[in-house]
Protein backbone atom coordinates (compact mmCIF):
# COMPACT_ATOMS: atom_id res chain seq x y z
CA UNK A 1 0.00 0.00 0.00
CA UNK A 2 1.60 3.51 -1.01
CA UNK A 3 1.97 5.86 1.96
CA UNK A 4 0.35 8.80 0.60
CA UNK A 5 -2.06 7.75 -2.36
CA UNK A 6 -3.70 11.26 -4.57
CA UNK A 7 -6.76 9.73 -6.43
CA UNK A 8 -8.48 12.08 -8.90
CA UNK A 9 -8.13 15.11 -7.60
CA UNK A 10 -9.79 17.90 -9.13
CA UNK A 11 -10.36 21.86 -7.72
CA UNK A 12 -12.25 24.70 -9.64
CA UNK A 13 -11.77 28.17 -8.78
CA UNK A 14 -15.14 29.83 -10.21
CA UNK A 15 -14.09 29.15 -13.93
CA UNK A 16 -10.41 28.12 -13.65
CA UNK A 17 -9.51 24.56 -13.07
CA UNK A 18 -6.45 24.82 -11.04
CA UNK A 19 -5.93 21.23 -10.63
CA UNK A 20 -8.29 18.74 -13.04
CA UNK A 21 -8.17 14.60 -12.08
CA UNK A 22 -4.59 14.58 -10.64
CA UNK A 23 -3.97 10.98 -9.38
CA UNK A 24 0.04 9.52 -8.32
CA UNK A 25 1.41 7.94 -5.27
CA UNK A 26 4.07 8.66 -2.45
CA UNK A 27 6.30 5.65 -1.09
CA UNK A 28 7.24 5.18 2.40
CA UNK A 29 10.18 6.61 2.81
CA UNK A 30 10.98 8.27 0.02
CA UNK A 31 12.14 11.73 -1.57
CA UNK A 32 9.33 12.30 -4.24
CA UNK A 33 8.97 15.54 -6.86
CA UNK A 34 6.38 17.86 -7.95
CA UNK A 35 7.23 19.10 -10.74
CA UNK A 36 5.61 21.86 -13.38
CA UNK A 37 6.09 25.16 -15.06
CA UNK A 38 4.89 28.59 -13.22
CA UNK A 39 1.00 28.68 -12.71
CA UNK A 40 0.69 24.58 -13.16
CA UNK A 41 -1.43 23.71 -9.63
CA UNK A 42 1.36 22.48 -7.64
CA UNK A 43 0.87 24.52 -4.52
CA UNK A 44 -3.05 24.21 -5.27
CA UNK A 45 -2.55 20.58 -5.06
CA UNK A 46 -0.54 20.74 -1.77
CA UNK A 47 -2.93 23.34 0.18
CA UNK A 48 -5.37 19.93 -0.76
CA UNK A 49 -3.25 17.35 0.79
CA UNK A 50 -2.35 19.05 3.71
CA UNK A 51 -6.08 20.24 4.42
CA UNK A 52 -6.04 23.83 3.94
CA UNK A 53 -8.40 23.39 0.81
CA UNK A 54 -11.14 20.92 0.29
CA UNK A 55 -11.07 19.60 -3.57
CA UNK A 56 -14.26 20.11 -5.64
CA UNK A 57 -13.42 16.03 -6.75
CA UNK A 58 -10.95 13.05 -5.50
CA UNK A 59 -9.23 12.00 -2.32
CA UNK A 60 -6.75 11.97 -0.79
CA UNK A 61 -5.65 8.74 1.58
CA UNK A 62 -2.60 8.71 4.05
CA UNK A 63 -1.52 5.12 5.20
CA UNK A 64 -4.67 4.02 4.04
CA UNK A 65 -7.15 6.35 5.24
CA UNK A 66 -8.86 9.07 4.07
CA UNK A 67 -7.75 12.18 5.13
CA UNK A 68 -9.37 14.34 2.46
CA UNK A 69 -10.08 17.82 3.58
CA UNK A 70 -9.12 17.41 7.12
CA UNK A 71 -8.01 20.13 8.91
CA UNK A 72 -4.62 21.23 8.90
CA UNK A 73 -3.91 21.05 12.62
CA UNK A 74 -5.40 17.76 13.41
CA UNK A 75 -3.19 16.62 9.92
CA UNK A 76 -0.36 18.46 11.72
CA UNK A 77 -0.81 16.20 14.93
CA UNK A 78 -1.22 13.52 13.02
CA UNK A 79 2.27 13.68 11.59
CA UNK A 80 1.68 15.67 8.40
CA UNK A 81 3.85 18.63 7.96
CA UNK A 82 4.64 21.25 5.25
CA UNK A 83 6.32 24.28 4.72
CA UNK A 84 5.01 27.56 2.84
CA UNK A 85 6.68 29.14 -0.57
CA UNK A 86 6.47 32.25 0.92
CA UNK A 87 7.90 31.91 4.58
CA UNK A 88 6.83 34.25 6.60
CA UNK A 89 8.96 33.91 10.08
CA UNK A 90 8.19 35.57 13.63
CA UNK A 91 10.18 38.46 12.75
CA UNK A 92 10.04 39.75 16.16
CA UNK A 93 11.79 35.86 17.97
CA UNK A 94 14.47 34.44 17.57
CA UNK A 95 15.63 31.64 15.45
CA UNK A 96 15.39 29.59 18.57
CA UNK A 97 11.88 30.46 19.42
CA UNK A 98 10.60 30.21 15.98
CA UNK A 99 11.48 26.47 15.56
CA UNK A 100 9.92 26.47 19.37
CA UNK A 101 6.57 27.25 17.71
CA UNK A 102 6.19 23.92 15.95
CA UNK A 103 7.46 22.29 18.91
CA UNK A 104 4.59 23.29 20.98
CA UNK A 105 2.58 20.85 18.82
CA UNK A 106 4.01 17.98 21.17
CA UNK A 107 5.36 19.07 23.77
CA UNK A 108 3.50 21.49 26.64
CA UNK A 109 6.61 22.42 28.44
CA UNK A 110 8.30 25.13 27.44
CA UNK A 111 11.65 23.39 28.54
CA UNK A 112 11.06 20.74 26.44
CA UNK A 113 10.28 22.46 23.24
CA UNK A 114 12.99 24.86 23.37
CA UNK A 115 15.43 21.90 23.61
CA UNK A 116 13.54 20.31 20.40
CA UNK A 117 14.54 23.31 18.69
CA UNK A 118 17.65 23.56 19.34
CA UNK A 119 17.92 20.00 18.12
CA UNK A 120 16.16 21.11 15.01
CA UNK A 121 17.82 23.69 14.46
CA UNK A 122 21.06 21.71 14.03
CA UNK A 123 19.66 19.18 12.04
CA UNK A 124 18.92 22.25 9.88
CA UNK A 125 22.49 23.82 9.89
CA UNK A 126 21.12 26.95 12.36
CA UNK A 127 22.67 26.63 15.54
CA UNK A 128 25.21 29.13 14.94
CA UNK A 129 21.94 31.14 14.67
CA UNK A 130 19.88 30.51 17.12
CA UNK A 131 19.64 33.69 19.35
CA UNK A 132 19.55 35.97 15.90
CA UNK A 133 16.15 37.71 15.77
CA UNK A 134 14.60 35.89 12.43
CA UNK A 135 14.77 39.13 11.02
CA UNK A 136 18.18 39.52 10.23
CA UNK A 137 18.45 36.39 8.35
CA UNK A 138 19.04 36.29 5.18
CA UNK A 139 16.79 34.05 2.50
CA UNK A 140 18.53 30.97 3.02
CA UNK A 141 18.49 31.33 7.22
CA UNK A 142 14.60 32.36 6.61
CA UNK A 143 14.27 29.01 4.37
CA UNK A 144 15.96 26.83 7.04
CA UNK A 145 14.02 28.38 10.16
CA UNK A 146 10.31 27.29 7.45
CA UNK A 147 11.69 23.74 7.51
CA UNK A 148 12.84 23.88 11.13
CA UNK A 149 9.51 24.71 12.46
CA UNK A 150 8.03 22.43 10.02
CA UNK A 151 10.20 19.30 11.56
CA UNK A 152 10.04 20.58 15.17
CA UNK A 153 6.04 19.19 14.88
CA UNK A 154 8.04 16.48 14.07
CA UNK A 155 6.05 14.56 11.21
CA UNK A 156 5.94 11.42 9.01
CA UNK A 157 5.20 13.03 6.05
CA UNK A 158 6.89 16.30 5.05
CA UNK A 159 5.97 18.71 2.21
CA UNK A 160 8.68 21.35 0.84
CA UNK A 161 6.90 23.64 -0.86
CA UNK A 162 9.71 25.32 -3.09
CA UNK A 163 11.98 25.16 -0.27
CA UNK A 164 15.09 26.08 -2.74
CA UNK A 165 13.54 28.95 -4.15
CA UNK A 166 15.73 31.89 -3.88
CA UNK A 167 19.10 30.60 -3.37
CA UNK A 168 22.11 30.52 -5.12
CA UNK A 169 24.15 27.38 -6.51
CA UNK A 170 26.18 26.73 -3.50
CA UNK A 171 23.46 27.46 -0.67
CA UNK A 172 20.91 24.50 -2.74
CA UNK A 173 24.31 22.48 -2.71
CA UNK A 174 24.40 23.06 0.74
CA UNK A 175 20.43 22.28 1.71
CA UNK A 176 20.29 19.44 -0.58
CA UNK A 177 22.10 16.66 1.95
CA UNK A 178 20.23 18.25 5.07
CA UNK A 179 16.77 16.89 2.73
CA UNK A 180 18.42 14.05 2.34
CA UNK A 181 19.34 13.55 6.21
CA UNK A 182 15.59 14.13 6.82
CA UNK A 183 14.64 11.36 5.03
CA UNK A 184 16.82 9.14 6.39
CA UNK A 185 15.84 9.82 9.61
CA UNK A 186 12.40 8.31 8.69
CA UNK A 187 10.45 11.31 7.36
CA UNK A 188 8.69 10.62 3.51
CA UNK A 189 9.05 14.10 1.74
CA UNK A 190 7.03 15.17 -1.20
CA UNK A 191 8.66 18.20 -3.01
CA UNK A 192 7.57 20.83 -5.17
CA UNK A 193 10.64 21.99 -6.85
CA UNK A 194 11.97 24.28 -10.05
CA UNK A 195 15.71 23.84 -9.08
CA UNK A 196 16.08 20.86 -11.43
CA UNK A 197 19.66 20.13 -10.22
CA UNK A 198 18.07 18.99 -6.63
CA UNK A 199 15.14 17.38 -8.44
CA UNK A 200 17.42 14.49 -10.49
CA UNK A 201 20.04 14.59 -7.27
CA UNK A 202 17.32 13.81 -4.13
CA UNK A 203 14.07 12.63 -5.66
CA UNK A 204 13.40 9.04 -6.73
CA UNK A 205 10.81 9.54 -8.45
CA UNK A 206 8.88 12.62 -10.14
CA UNK A 207 5.43 13.45 -11.21
CA UNK A 208 5.00 16.38 -13.19
CA UNK A 209 1.72 18.61 -13.06
CA UNK A 210 1.13 20.67 -16.47
CA UNK A 211 -2.54 22.62 -16.73
CA UNK A 212 -3.55 21.14 -13.81
CA UNK A 213 -2.96 17.75 -15.08
CA UNK A 214 -0.36 15.16 -14.35
CA UNK A 215 1.47 14.71 -17.82
CA UNK A 216 3.98 12.37 -16.78
CA UNK A 217 5.77 10.12 -13.87
CA UNK A 218 8.94 8.89 -13.10
CA UNK A 219 12.53 8.97 -12.24
CA UNK A 220 13.98 12.12 -12.89
CA UNK A 221 16.07 10.96 -15.95
CA UNK A 222 12.69 9.57 -17.53
CA UNK A 223 10.72 12.08 -16.77
CA UNK A 224 12.91 15.17 -18.38
CA UNK A 225 13.25 12.87 -21.44
CA UNK A 226 9.76 12.72 -21.93
CA UNK A 227 8.17 15.09 -24.91
CA UNK A 228 5.32 16.43 -23.17
CA UNK A 229 7.56 18.01 -20.60
CA UNK A 230 9.65 19.66 -23.06
CA UNK A 231 7.05 20.76 -24.19
CA UNK A 232 4.97 22.32 -20.81
CA UNK A 233 8.32 23.99 -19.99
CA UNK A 234 9.85 25.19 -23.31
CA UNK A 235 6.35 25.54 -24.88
CA UNK A 236 5.01 24.08 -28.56
CA UNK A 237 7.20 22.26 -31.05
CA UNK A 238 10.18 22.54 -28.74
CA UNK A 239 10.43 18.50 -27.81
CA UNK A 240 10.98 18.07 -32.10
CA UNK A 241 13.13 21.59 -32.30
CA UNK A 242 15.26 20.07 -29.67
CA UNK A 243 15.12 16.33 -31.33
CA UNK A 244 15.89 17.98 -34.72
CA UNK A 245 19.08 19.91 -33.07
CA UNK A 246 20.22 16.76 -31.90
CA UNK A 247 20.58 14.87 -34.79
CA UNK A 248 21.88 18.55 -36.80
Amino acid sequence: MSFLQIRNVSMRFGGLMAVSDASFDVAEGSITGLIGPNGAGKTTLFAIVSGFQKPTSGQVLWRGAEITARPPHVLAAEGLSRTFQIVQPFAGLSVRENIAVGAFLRHRRRADAIALAEQVAEQVGLTAELDKPAAALTVSGRKRVELGKALATQPKLLLLDEVLAGLNPSEVRDIVPVVRAIRDSGVTVLMIEHVMQAVMNLCESVHVLAQGRIIASGTPAEVVATPAVVEAYLGHGAASRLSGGAHA
